[in-house]
């Protein structure tokens, strides 16, 4: 498959709008929402959806639920929260746990979430649906835009291609997270990217 460069898609669709559709978008943390949602509220009418059943201990999953409340308070942003879904997710990563970083079980979870966040998508009649994870340097963009693309052609709602990271994303990303004073954490998310970090 040849991917298409997304930031440029990104661009092309937000200047095509005639209106401000509604976006359901799955955030991972409140450091990734921080430039996302700079960047794309000017275009959409945003709602953040916090579902990753990824992060371990349950201890790590509600200080970044918190952290991520806290943000959205602030900016003036809704958010729905959903159920911690951590058996499910180690059910479906079975067989996978010594899998590197950015591999095969990356993969999975980019999908378990953004499913879950299209589907939400879908019953709450949002336009769109989308996602921060493209922020992150160290997760493969290429990846969850296909599985967004594919999510779109299965559901009907039309998925958010993006590049965040792009135009210095990341880096003003670190700069907010500085300017709201928010926790940045020291690995992705799940037990596996914890000990290799550590």
């Amino acid at each position: 498959m040849i991917f298409l460069n997304y930031d440029n898609e990104f661009e092309k669709l937000v200047h095509s709008l005639d209106h401000k559709p509604s976006l359901l978008l799955h955030s991972c943390c409140a450091p990734c929402s921080t430039s996302v949602i700079e960047r794309i509220a000017p275009f959409f009418d945003v709602t953040v959806i916090y579902y990753n059943p990824n992060i371990e201990p349950i201890e790590e999953y509600e200080k970044r639920k918190l952290e991520e409340q806290r943000f959205l308070n602030e900016i003036g942003i809704k958010m729905i929260d959903c159920d911690y879904d951590n058996d499910a997710w180690h059910e479906d990563v079975k067989g996978l746990e010594k899998e590197p970083e950015r591999g095969a079980r990356c993969y999975i979870c980019y999908k378990k979430r953004l499913k879950y966040t299209c589907m939400k998508a879908r019953e709450l009649h949002f336009e769109y649906f989308g996602t921060t994870l493209t922020l992150s340097p160290y997760k493969v963009s290429d990846w969850v835009n296909e599985i967004g693309l594919k999510l779109e052609k299965e559901f009907g709602v039309s998925f958010l291609i993006s590049d965040f990271k792009k135009r210095d994303g990341y880096k003003r990303s670190i700069e907010l997270s500085r300017k709201y004073n928010l926790y940045r954490q020291d690995y992705c998310g799940c037990i596996y990217s914890k000990i290799k970090s550590t």
